[in-house]
């Protein structure tokens, strides 16, 4: 397509998402369980994703303590989704996310507002237990829409609508 030469985009071109936190580990183990994901198994021939990093000739000094022997990012079991890599940042998180995640569980406008609001309370809980925290509920019948705004363990923002 022209648009793609255009962009210099190719039929092999694949995404991730890049989450800058401090904690990868605890990103994983969050974001995994959030969206049905699996953490990443180490490359092939590797035993560890450090056994890999080194093997690409990254320097130890350049591995923050702990880093590697654990997955740092998760992907699709299913193999649909993009991969999502939670890398290591010194700085914290400090103003409003300008991305977020929107979890779709409700079903949409074509299920019963009382259903949908039942299953987001219900993934609600499981990402609270998980440790999100609860930002906001958005109950607006009138406009036949409920959702609630939380927060991963790092303070990102998220919807379960």
């Amino acid at each position: 397509m022209e648009s793609e030469r255009e962009f210099g985009m190719t039929a092999e071109m694949t995404m991730q998402l890049v989450i800058d936190c401090a904690d990868p580990q605890r990103m994983v183990a969050f974001w995994a369980g959030a969206l049905g994901y699996v953490p990443e198994p180490p490359p092939e021939g590797h035993a560890t994703w450090r056994a890999y990093w080194e093997d690409m000739g990254v320097p130890a000094e350049e591995l923050p303590p702990g880093s590697g022997d654990l997955p740092e990012s998760i992907v699709d079991p299913a193999g649909h989704g993009p991969r999502v890599w939670f890398q290591r940042v010194p700085e914290v998180k400090a103003v409003k996310n300008r991305w977020h995640f929107d979890l779709k569980v409700g079903g949409g406008r074509g299920v019963p507002l009382e259903v949908r609001k039942q299953r987001v309370d219900a993934t609600v809980a499981r990402l609270v237990e998980a440790g999100a925290t609860v930002a906001q509920v958005r109950e607006m019948p009138d406009m036949d829409f409920y959702a609630t705004a939380l927060l991963d363990p790092e303070g990102n923002e998220f919807d379960v609508v």
